[in-house]
């Protein structure tokens, strides 16, 4: 241990202490059916065009839908499905019918053939913009075409994986729009 207090963390965790974003639901369609998949790894790339960078490899049966059709739609769950949305990345799809068996909603999507999820708070209709990380990395980046939020369930509560089986969901809003004099565009609604 240092003087300051600190002792070491192993490199292996430290995607622990950089939480990504919320946990999503990825909906994907492979031309024959419709797949759901859990992930946690997950970063916004850029406001304007809206991209998003996601991980999903090829352990993942979704990973052939989006690398087939390019598309698929991030939906964020609150905190009240986390149980069911933890059960849907221990299983399958290539076995499971996700959808029937934890009990969501497939509804039909404006830009993507791949399915919203009716129970989720928000849905985010994508197409691969970049796969030129996807084969080393595995990372996609995806420009949302179109998103849809549920107003009424908004601030439900995201919720965050923590590497570990562990999960952190929002706390309170700390609004501090006023402060944001640099970035005063990102606060108008």
């Amino acid at each position: 241990m240092d003087p300051a207090g600190f002792i070491p963390y192993p490199l292996e965790h430290v995607h622990r202490l950089i939480e990504p974003g919320p946990v999503l639901l990825v909906s994907t369609f492979d031309g024959r059916r419709a797949n759901l998949m859990t992930n946690g790894f997950n970063m916004p790339v850029s406001h304007e065009p809206p991209l998003i960078g996601l991980i999903v490899g090829p352990w993942d049966h979704s990973y052939a839908a989006l690398r087939e059709r390019g598309q698929c739609v991030l939906a964020i769950p609150s905190v009240d499905l986390a149980e069911r949305v933890v059960d849907v990345g221990n299983t399958c799809g290539r076995d499971t019918d996700k959808w029937r068996r934890f009990g969501f909603t497939p509804v039909p999507a404006a830009t993507v053939e791949a399915p919203l999820v009716a129970e989720c708070f928000a849905n985010l209709e994508c197409t691969v913009a970049d796969d030129r990380l996807a084969g080393d990395h595995h990372l996609w980046i995806l420009r949302a075409d179109r998103a849809w939020i549920d107003p009424d369930r908004r601030g439900a509560g995201e919720f965050h994986h923590r590497g570990d089986g562990t999960f952190s969901a929002n706390a309170a809003t700390v609004d501090l729009r006023h402060r944001m004099t640099k970035w005063q565009y990102l606060t108008q609604p």
